[in-house]
């Protein structure tokens, strides 16, 4: 079955927080392709930040603007428009802040139909749940507008994260002609167990979801997600790996898997790619030189690792462990440049490495505290800074690997390096993602995209998809070098990891251009064309749900 409208809602919807902006952003125009202006995104209206993201002044078909007027009556305060990414679909802002007078009236509704806990809610999870419930509203008020007594719409709502939950769950009794889909990126419970240094994968099938929520102090949202789940009409996650931490954490099966794609519209081609690439190099040189008082030219080896700061789950304490071990390594070929691009509580700009770029001079001086290029407001208690300061990395003249902290959103006016992320990712010759946690893994997806090769793990969505995609378990050559995993072996990580750097700094020039061309074939099998059909499925296994759910009525 194929839905007359899909509205998708996420607090990443105008809103970019982390790896749910680009799933969303990029597979926004696949679908806006397939269904024009027929796929509507819901996010949250703050009155503090600006919506660029949103085009306000953007044509837009008659029935949306005729119920912008009807919301208005309904007193739902929203912001309607296009959202300005490839493929400009429709996207409502909706204010959630006037729900929260609502709040324990809502709860104890929630409570009633469907036993979610949320009396040890705490954080995010209020303002979360009160920005789900307005979406749910806009739902409500669009589908009463589209409906007319001899026919009603096929509607799906799709809810990304538990933070959508409550509105799903709203929408399950109070207008249950809506299909739902849900999507849990990565279990709370699931993240929670991984981050607080427990091993997850071994014991994965004798622990309870429920008593370890209670056991890590994330009752709520565990309990939200989990009754969500079981709950919607389709429940879905984005991996394998994930949809087995469903089944045991959650206790129930996914109906469908939906693999984060991406769009390849905005990798630079031909001449454009080569000077791109050309700049962040410079650019990247530029501020380790100034930074460490060094004079590393184009021939040095630049590899990074990045996401958000989750030090164990990202791998970024495996990240820092190979690259001090790197060296000592004999085998190694060429000066090592790394950088751990990871947003942490940043300060201010160095406004010392600020001026000697600015003079660009030769200096032969480090600067004090050679790692990092940006003050932290917590340099004494910051857990990458600690752990080079125990190995005592100090990017000292004689190093051949100097590892630098780029604490900060690479947004293109970080006051440093002033480029944005995917303009740096260019100039890498190496990206490692040595993660323990990662249910799918946009950064090596990117990396290739990119044609930058990449190392990953198969504890990683991403990393089981490229082994099966390869044929065996990937290899530098390949593009993507996929390492084995495990709750307990963090020492050999760091080795292939270590062994791997080493490996590349040998490779020919003809070898490096191979492997280069094999990171970017694998990524054109991720498309958004190639995975948007796991979508359709899960678009028809809700449908027929909620046809049978009428049938029954």
């Amino acid at each position: 079955m194929v839905p007359d409208y899909i509205f998708e809602s996420s607090w990443e919807v105008c809103n970019k927080v982390g790896g749910i902006y680009t799933v969303l952003s990029t597979r926004a125009k696949t679908l806006q392709e397939a269904l024009p202006d027929r796929i509507i995104f819901i996010g949250p209206l703050f009155d503090d930040a600006p919506t660029t993201a949103l085009n306000e002044n953007a044509t837009l078909p008659s029935w949306l603007m005729a119920w912008q007027q009807q919301a208005a009556g309904e007193g739902l305060r929203v912001k309607v428009g296009r959202w300005a990414i490839p493929g400009e679909p429709l996207a409502v802002l909706v204010d959630f802040k006037p729900y929260f007078a609502q709040k324990n009236e809502l709860y104890t509704r929630l409570w009633e139909h469907f036993g979610v806990d949320s009396l040890h809610a705490y954080g995010d999870y209020d303002e979360a749940s009160m920005f789900s419930y307005a979406a749910a509203k806009v739902v409500e008020s669009v589908y009463s507008q589209l409906s007319t007594p001899e026919s009603e719409p096929k509607v799906i709502y799709h809810g990304n994260e538990w933070m959508t939950g409550l509105g799903l769950l709203y929408l399950r009794y109070a207008l249950p002609q809506v299909a739902t889909v849900f999507t849990t990126h990565a279990t709370s419970i699931g993240r929670s167990i991984a981050g607080n240094n427990k091993p997850l994968y071994d014991y994965l099938f004798a622990y309870n979801g429920t008593q370890m929520a209670g056991e890590l102090n994330v009752e709520s949202k565990h309990s939200i997600e989990r009754q969500t789940a079981h709950n919607v009409d389709c429940f879905t996650t984005v991996s394998d790996i994930t949809a087995r931490e469903c089944l045991e954490l959650l206790d129930k099966p996914v109906d469908v898997v939906l693999p984060n794609g991406f769009e390849d519209n905005f990798v630079p081609r031909g001449a454009t790619f080569t000077r791109k690439r050309k700049a962040a190099r410079r650019r990247l040189l530029n501020v380790a030189n100034a930074l460490m008082g060094t004079d590393l030219d184009d021939d040095t080896l630049i590899v990074s690792t990045s996401g958000r700061y989750e030090f164990r789950n990202k791998g970024i304490d495996v990240f820092i462990e190979a690259m001090n071990r790197l060296l000592r390594d004999r085998n190694l070929k060429k000066t090592v440049l790394a950088f751990i691009v990871v947003p942490g509580w940043v300060g201010e700009p160095r406004q010392d490495l600020v001026e000697r770029m600015k003079k660009g001079e030769k200096e032969h001086e480090p600067l004090e505290v050679p790692m990092i290029t940006h003050w932290l407001h917590n340099m004494g208690h910051d857990n990458v800074l600690n752990m080079m300061k125990f190995y005592d990395m100090h990017n000292r003249k004689d190093d051949r690997v100097k590892l630098i902290f780029l604490p900060c959103y690479l947004t293109g006016n970080d006051g440093v390096v002033n480029m944005t992320y995917y303009d740096v990712v260019l100039g890498n010759d190496l990206c490692i993602y040595p993660s323990y946690y990662e249910p799918w893994g946009y950064t090596p997806l990117e990396a290739v995209a990119f044609h930058v090769p990449c190392i990953t793990t198969d504890l990683a969505g991403f990393g089981m998809w490229a082994n099966k995609v390869i044929g065996h378990e990937g290899q530098i050559s390949d593009g993507v070098k996929v390492i084995h995993r495990t709750d307990y072996n963090y020492s050999e990580v760091a080795d292939i990891i270590k062994d791997t750097v080493s490996e590349y700094s040998a490779m020919t020039a003809d070898e490096v251009k191979a492997a280069r061309k094999h990171a970017e074939q694998l990524s054109k099998k991720a498309l958004w064309k190639h995975f948007i059909e796991y979508y359709y499925t899960a678009y028809d296994v809700a449908l027929r749900a909620a046809e049978k759910r009428k049938t029954v009525k």
